[in-house]
């Protein structure tokens, strides 16, 4: 299944979204449903999300790798993910944009679903996806305005 969402950050520089997506406990108080967001090596974190959106409903365990930086321009996210309702498997494109307005983010995402997440359906699981990140991008946001 392919992601692909954006957000724009009115009026923040890249520079500062930059440092506001990679500070581990902005990430803990953002992410949605985020019970423990913990380093383990450089740049490799474990997780565990509770969900509830529609027909996902659980709690998730998981590593989230970020590979591939290329501050404050790039990275890529590589995520696994375990609950009851199924597994996860997503290798996502963070793609931050300066434009005249502030910084574009850009997340190109391709996952892999499997158990009942996989049977709800592609068009179902999009959309839930596209809520949880446009959440989070929305918790960055006043996250990064309170550094400028």
């Amino acid at each position: 299944m392919k992601i692909e969402h954006s957000y724009t950050f009115k009026s923040i520089p890249r520079e500062v979204l930059w440092r506001t997506i990679q500070d581990k406990e902005v990430l803990k108080r953002t992410l949605p449903g985020c019970k423990s967001f913990v380093e383990v090596e450089d740049n490799v974190f474990e997780s565990e999300l509770g969900i509830s959106i529609g027909p996902v409903k659980g709690i998730f365990t998981g590593d989230v790798r970020q590979v591939d930086r290329k501050e404050p321009e790039f990275y890529r996210l590589l995520v696994t993910g375990k609950g009851k309702p199924g597994e996860i498997d997503a290798d996502a494109e963070m793609v931050l944009l300066e434009t005249e307005e502030g910084t574009v983010l850009q997340c190109l995402a391709d996952v892999k679903l499997t158990g009942i997440l996989a049977s709800v359906g592609q068009r179902v699981m999009s959309g839930i996806a596209k809520v949880v990140i446009g959440q989070f991008f929305k918790e960055i946001d006043k996250e990064a305005k309170q550094l400028v």
